[in-house]
């Protein structure tokens, strides 16, 4: 069994991450923001994944056990708080919505002089109110516990652009369309259609940050056109695929 790594302390800095570079499963003690300035961010736990382009951020509460991949070159950010502050109340991992504002916040207290100064304080006040008010982000990708659930997860996990009917892929993991779309809701909190175009977006936005075109993304995450993929993507992130094209 793979050792977790503990650290008390959730650290404060910034790092620069190598496409595909990860940081392996650990916990700390203290909350801790996980922002990419540049490239897209993946934190995967037990429960599942969230992965976050630079207009988001992930909340990860304390003690809870994470590991981070990058995709694309990664400004990684990380943001310690202690356990006390907890702006927002959450008590699992979460995508938080970064508006400017909030970026350039992280950016300066990341990268200012990690001291007690008056200066230091406020910034960290300033940023823990731009928290309370960033909107939360339904980006959880939640993995399946049930065995038949993970076998068909796991087909789409390595095809995000394979289009069969629920029932057709139920005939292969051996579970009927009912029975399987029960689980889903019991198990992962959505439908079977809301989780495969959240497995879609969050598979789009690692070829992305791998310089992938908008059509090659479009075509390999299953959309039936560009026009298709672009509308669905600036409803859930707010900005289109192109943004990210143009790093």
């Amino acid at each position: 069994m793979t050792q977790i790594r503990h650290e008390p302390a959730a650290p404060t800095r910034a790092q620069f991450l190598a496409p595909g570079a990860a940081i392996d499963a650990h916990r700390h003690d203290e909350h801790q923001i996980v922002y990419a300035a540049r490239g897209v961010l993946a934190v995967t736990t037990d429960a599942g994944s969230w992965v976050a382009p630079a207009t988001r951020a992930v909340w990860v509460p304390a003690g809870t056990v994470h590991a981070h991949r990058a995709y694309g070159g990664l400004d990684l950010h990380l943001v310690g708080l202690p356990a006390s502050d907890n702006p927002l109340g959450l008590d699992a991992p979460t995508v938080l919505s970064v508006g400017p504002l909030l970026r350039e916040l992280i950016l300066a207290y990341t990268r200012a002089p990690h001291d007690d100064s008056p200066e230091r304080g406020r910034l960290r006040a300033v940023l823990l109110d731009q928290l309370r008010a960033s909107p939360q982000q339904p980006l959880h990708l939640p993995a399946p516990g049930h065995p038949q659930l993970r076998a068909l997860c796991a087909l789409l996990h390595e095809d995000p652009a394979d289009h069969r009917t629920l029932g057709a892929l139920g005939r292969q993991v051996g579970a009927s369309e009912r029975t399987l779309s029960r689980l889903f809701r019991a198990d992962l909190g959505m439908t079977f259609p809301q989780w495969r175009t959240q497995l879609r977006l969050h598979h789009a936005l690692v070829l992305l940050a791998e310089g992938r075109s908008v059509t090659a993304v479009a075509h390999a995450c299953g959309w039936s056109s560009a026009s298709a993929f672009i509308e669905v993507f600036r409803r859930t992130f707010g900005h289109t695929p192109g943004a990210h094209e143009r790093g």
